[in-house]
C-alpha cells in the first residue's frame, strides 16, 4: 500500500468514527427524563387534578339499594344507553364504546348544573372527585348509602406538530397526563424537539402557555403535566426537519449515482495503471 492510499484509508476511518459518534449523541438526546431517578418520588406526590369548567358535559349516574327511590335522580335515562366517545386524528376517526353511561348535564357559563330534586349545583373550582363527594353528601338526605358515578363525556385534548398521529382525542376517564397524550398521538417523530413541547391552556377564559422539556424529569412536577380540558399540545420541528424540507428530494439519488461513478472511475484508473 502506497502512502497516498494509506492517507485515503485513514481519512475514511476517521470520518466513519465521527459519524458514529454523532449518531450516538443524537440518540442520547432523544432519551426522555434523563435524570428521572432524582425526582421520581417528588413527582409521584403530585396530585394536580383538573377542575370542572363551563361547557363540560358531566355524565352522572345515581344508584342505591332501592331502584325506585333513585329513579327520580336519573331522569330521562335508559340503562341501555351508552355514551360514544371518539378518537380522531388527521387520517381516521374511530368510535368505541366506553363504560360511561347515565344522564348528561352541561355546566353553564356560571359553573352551574341543574340536577333533579336538588336543583342548581355549583361546580366552580371543584374537581370531579370533590363534586362527586359533595353530591353524594346532598343525596344522603333522600337516599340510604347512595352511590354516585361521575365522568366527563367531552374531555378533549389536542396534539399537533411533530407526532405520528396528530389530532383531537377524547379521554373517557376525564383525566390524563402529557405523556399519556403524546402516547395517544403515537409519540414524537424523530424530527420533534424533545426539549420544547408547548402546552396551551384556556382556563376560565384566560390563556396560558408553558414550554416543557421532556429530557428533564422536573416537568413531572409541573402544573402542566396533568392536562386539563381543552389543552393543546404542540411539538415543534427540529433543525433536521427544516433541512429535510429544504433538501431536494432527488439528493439521495444524485449521491448514489456519484458514488457509483467514482467507483467505476477508480476501477478504470486501477486497470490502466496495470
Amino acid at each position: 500500500m502506497n502512502l497516498k492510499n494509506f492517507y485515503l484509508l485513514a481519512l475514511m476511518i476517521f470520518l466513519s468514527a465521527c459519524a458514529t459518534k454523532n449518531v450516538e449523541k443524537e440518540d442520547s438526546d432523544l432519551n426522555y427524563m434523563q435524570n428521572i431517578e432524582q425526582l421520581a418520588t417528588e413527582a409521584s406526590l403530585n396530585t394536580n387534578l383538573s377542575t370542572l369548567q363551563p361547557g363540560d358535559q358531566l355524565v352522572i349516574l345515581v344508584s342505591g339499594r332501592d331502584l325506585d327511590v333513585v329513579k327520580p335522580f336519573n331522569q330521562n335515562y335508559s340503562s341501555g344507553e351508552v355514551i360514544q366517545n371518539s378518537v380522531a386524528n388527521s387520517n381516521v376517526v374511530t368510535s368505541a364504546q366506553t363504560t360511561i353511561a347515565g344522564p348528561t348535564y352541561i355546566v353553564d357559563s356560571n359553573g352551574i348544573i341543574d340536577f333533579p330534586i336538588l336543583g342548581k349545583l355549583n361546580t366552580t373550582g371543584k374537581t370531579i372527585e370533590e363534586f362527586t363527594s359533595e353530591l353524594r353528601g346532598k343525596l344522603t338526605r333522600y337516599l340510604i348509602s347512595p352511590v354516585v358515578a361521575m365522568r366527563l363525556a367531552n374531555y378533549k385534548i389536542t396534539v399537533l406538530g411533530e407526532v405520528n398521529k396528530p389530532g383531537q382525542y377524547v379521554i373517557a376517564d376525564g383525566q390524563t397526563t402529557l405523556l399519556n397524550a403524546l402516547g395517544l398521538a403515537g409519540d414524537l417523530t424523530l424530527y420533534g424537539k424533545r426539549n420544547d413541547i408547548l402546552v396551551v391552556r384556556n382556563q376560565d377564559g384566560v390563556i396560558s402557555k408553558q414550554r416543557i422539556d421532556l429530557t428533564d424529569s422536573s416537568f413531572l412536577s409541573s402544573p402542566y403535566y396533568f392536562l386539563k380540558q381543552g389543552d393543546v399540545i404542540y411539538v415543534s420541528a427540529n433543525k433536521n426537519r427544516e433541512l429535510a424540507a429544504k433538501q431536494n428530494p432527488n439528493t439521495g439519488l444524485y449521491i448514489s449515482v456519484a458514488s457509483v461513478a467514482i467507483g467505476v472511475i477508480g476501477i478504470i484508473v486501477s486497470v490502466l495503471k496495470k
